[in-house]
């Protein structure tokens, strides 16, 4: 019986529509069935119906049907209607029967006369409650206005994916009638094929694996407007495909306001990434050149940056009216291709001039904008058969905008952008953005140009400052590299210097002052000339260090900030092969040892170990020097820490790569110098470079003599004789009198103060370098300043009688001495 029920439901309902799960219309219909004699009596008597009633089967079946009639005549009212179906076939009608607990329930049944197998007539009957068929027909009705009055697309596809059901909407958007549609595919519906065989894939898809396609945004057919389109399949209680269900909704609007978001996003992000890539740029010319390719693609096919000569160059501002002989500079170019057109119309560093007369020049003038949109417009941009004009009519460039770029109240240039066929022409939103963007970069330009001309200055005093070229002492060679930061920083307070001192020897030194900019520079200035002067006195490099912190805030630019500076200050002296070094902070100088091979070959490099010091600038600190000595050939190699650090890098691997590199055979000291500087890692940090090196070797044999003399009258007389006979084997014979009084002088000066051997040693170089020596700790000058015995007139007579002289101490005492100037045709070296 249960199964009559169901076949009666499935029959009362029909289409793709009605058929789904649990949930659906089908489920507020409850169709009872009831089978009759042509007597009334009940045959079958199914399950809905004892639901429906109250009534079970056991009861019911066998009795006449008249008596659960809820009427006055209800034996009668069932007579009429098995007569009507005895004569017409069926019955329909509203009954009111009695359920079983006394209540009447109102139905409507439908009657048939059938016959069976046996030719026996019978009465089939289904029977349903008129409340739930009036609930049915309401949400049918109400399922009907929501289907044809919704503003949404709506369709159903059968398993073929042909329109089964469309509402008026979904009509109206294809432009054909609901009926137009029936029976009919996507394919033969929607006039554009590309779009109509995607959505017969999607629909398939969809049919296939039972996976929705949700708010798909699609062209409407013709272009005209955006669609959202959704596809659903649709499947019965059992599980069977019935097809699928599509809903499409205009977003024409909802397009074009998410196109106007997405617009102004991009231009916003247009915006920060042409400032971030032109606002840490601190060179005119790279300012320019990422300002005209940041532009291409993204909102031009062409663009261009043009500049005043003296805004090229990092000068003052224009302060003359432009006019046609005011150079300009194409200092940017950007295009979306490459050729001689474009080369005949924007060539990278071409100077170009401007008719007042023409759009260019008005905007340099005025400073107003100007949009061209249309053809017409760029033949008149300047002047009547102009070559860039032609070329830019042969790239099909159709809109331009010829935009000022101003910074203070002042045009430096020009910013042209374009835009070829296949794009749409400039509008007024984009000349908006355009001078934002002009704004922004001529601002950035005049940051830069302001850079340049403080860098330049700088440099120029920089180098003002360092020495443009070294003395070569003899016994030594020298070579030298400086190298400022790159572009992107201030010029640095790295110096370096080699001083000539007396008796032939000859002080290195190399420092950083720390910080960048003129500051640093005029520090580092004042810094190397106390120390030249320093040097001049002839003392200790750990005193020198020493006197030079004493100075303290007279070497700052401002007392209030202080200074600091590493420095490492070395002396060597040829005649003995001895170097005495001293470092305040620096880092450590590199001792490269000759092989057994002349030249680099064979060598090997070191760094010197030695006190390291605190820098210059900090008070309360000892410096201490170190001595040592040098076989010929070494090479000390000072240099500052650019060309050694580099970003995420210990400083030791730095040193490192720079002691491996100065161990390989090299052929010169100027090719040395070359290669450590190409080595540098490529991601350093873009600070100065500074970078020293000498050979150290001896004098040329035969060029020096020395005698030592016990502290007895008879040194005198000795000291005498082997001068006078030196001088002679020099051929130096017009300086052997003044020499021999000098040196008779000092001799008796050292044997009235010392008590020890008294050393003597002649240099001859350039000059007649002579050096009297004896253990006394302190020279006798404020003795001399006092007295006038025979020790005062000696050394008054060493002040008059030649061209320099003066006192070093040293570790085994002091030391007077004195220099002559060669004779004509002297034989110096």
């Amino acid at each position: 019986m249960s199964s009559s029920d169901e076949a009666v439901g499935a029959q009362g309902h029909g289409g793709p529509q009605a058929a789904g799960a649990p949930g659906t219309l089908l489920d507020t219909l409850r169709v009872a069935v009831v089978m009759l004699d042509t007597s009334g009596r009940v045959l079958l008597w199914s399950p809905l119906a004892e639901e429906m009633l109250g009534w079970a089967g056991e009861h019911i079946v066998g009795r006449r049907v008249g008596g659960f009639f809820d009427l006055g005549d209800a034996a009668g009212s069932a007579e009429r209607i098995l007569a009507e179906l005895l004569r017409t076939g069926r019955w329909d009608g509203i009954l009111s029967l009695r359920h079983r607990d006394g209540h009447s329930v109102q139905v409507e049944a439908r009657a048939s006369m059938l016959v069976d197998g046996d030719g026996r007539p019978f009465v089939l009957a289904s029977v349903a409650e008129t409340s739930r068929l009036r609930t049915l027909e309401h949400d049918l009705a109400a399922l009907d206005a929501l289907y044809d009055s919704s503003p949404l697309g709506v369709a159903v596809f059968d398993t073929e994916l042909r329109y089964v059901r469309v509402n008026e909407a979904l009509a109206r958007m294809n432009g054909l009638s609901a009926a137009e549609h029936i029976g009919r595919t996507v394919g033969e519906i929607v006039d554009d094929p590309q779009a109509a065989a995607e959505l017969s894939t999607l629909q398939r898809a969809v049919l296939a694996t039972g996976r929705p396609v949700i708010d798909l945004i699609m062209l409407a057919p013709r272009g005209l407007g955006h669609r959202s389109i959704s596809y659903h399949r649709l499947v019965d209680r059992a599980g069977s495909v019935l097809g699928i269900s599509a809903t499409v909704m205009d977003v024409t609007e909802r397009k074009e306001a998410a196109d106007k978001v997405e617009r102004a996003r991009s231009r916003l992000a247009l915006l920060n990434d042409v400032g971030g890539r032109i606002g840490g740029l601190l060179d005119v010319r790279r300012c320019a050149e990422e300002l005209a390719r940041a532009l291409v693609p993204r909102f031009s096919d062409y663009s261009g940056v043009i500049l005043h000569g003296a805004v090229a160059d990092g000068g003052e501002l224009p302060t003359v009216q432009y006019s046609e002989s005011t150079p300009m500079r194409q200092l940017g170019v950007g295009a979306i291709r490459q050729g001689p057109e474009v080369d005949r119309m924007i060539k990278l560093g071409s100077v170009i001039t401007f008719n007042r007369r023409s759009i260019f020049g008005a905007v340099l003038t005025t400073g107003q904008p100007q949009l061209v949109e249309n053809d017409q417009q760029l033949l008149e941009t300047t002047f009547p058969g102009d070559p860039k004009v032609r070329a830019t009519m042969e790239l099909g460039i159709h809109s331009l905008l010829v935009l000022p770029l101003r910074a203070r109240g002042v045009v430096l240039g020009l910013l042209v952008v374009s835009r070829a066929d296949g794009r749409d022409p400039f509008d007024r939103d984009d000349l908006a953005l355009a001078m934002e963007l002009a704004d922004r970069a001529g601002a950035g330009l005049d940051n830069a140009r302001l850079y340049v001309r403080e860098r330049e200055g700088a440099l120029m005093l920089q180098r003002s400052l360092l020495p443009q070229s070294v003395p070569q002492p003899q016994g030594v060679e020298v070579a030298f590299r400086y190298v400022p930061g790159s572009s992107g920083t201030e010029v640095g307070g790295d110096w370096f210097d080699v001083i000539p001192l007396a008796g032939g020897r000859v002080a290195f030194v190399i420092g950083d002052v720390m910080g960048h900019g003129l500051g640093a520079a005029a520090t580092m200035g004042r810094l190397r000339t106390a120390v030249r002067t320093l040097a001049g006195l002839d003392m200790p490099p750990h005193e020198l260090l020493r006197r030079v912190n004493d100075l303290g805030d007279d070497l700052a630019q401002d007392q209030d900030e202080g200074w600091m500076a590493t420095v490492v200050y070395a002396v060597y002296d040829p005649a003995t092969r001895r170097c005495t070094l001293a470092k305040a902070g620096h880092l450590p100088p590199v001792l490269v040892h000759p092989g057994e091979a002349s030249g680099f070959a064979g060598c090997g490099a070191s760094l010197l170990e030695m006190p390291s010091g605190a820098p210059l600038g900090v008070e309360g600190v000892e410096f201490e020097s170190v001595e040592l000595d040098v076989p010929d050939g070494t090479v000390l190699v000072l240099y500052t820490d650019g060309l050694v650090e580099a970003r995420g890098e210990d400083i030791t691997d730095g040193l490192d790569r720079l002691s491996a590199m100065l161990s390989r055979p090299l052929s010169s000291l100027e090719d040395a110098c070359d290669d450590l500087l190409a080595t540098m890692v490529p991601g350093r940090e873009p600070d100065d470079v500074a970078l020293l090196m000498a050979r150290l070797g001896g004098l040329p044999e035969g060029s020096t003599a020395s005698w030592t003399y016990p502290a007895e009258p008879s040194a005198v007389r000795r000291a005498r004789h082997n001068v006078r006979e030196t001088l002679a084997e020099w051929h130096l014979e017009p300086l052997t009198d003044v020499t021999v009084l000098l040196v008779s002088e000092l001799v008796t000066n050292s044997l009235r103060y010392a008590h020890g051997p008294i050393g003597v040693r002649m240099v001859r170089g350039g000059s007649l370098l002579v050096e009297v020596s004896d253990p006394l700790p302190d020279p006798p000058l404020e003795r001399v300043a006092t007295s006038e015995d025979e020790g005062g007139r000696g050394l008054q007579l060493v002040a008059r009688a030649s061209r320099r002289w003066g006192t070093r101490h040293g570790r085994l005492g002091k030391t007077v001495w004195f220099e002559l100037a060669m004779p004509p045709g002297g034989s110096g070296i």
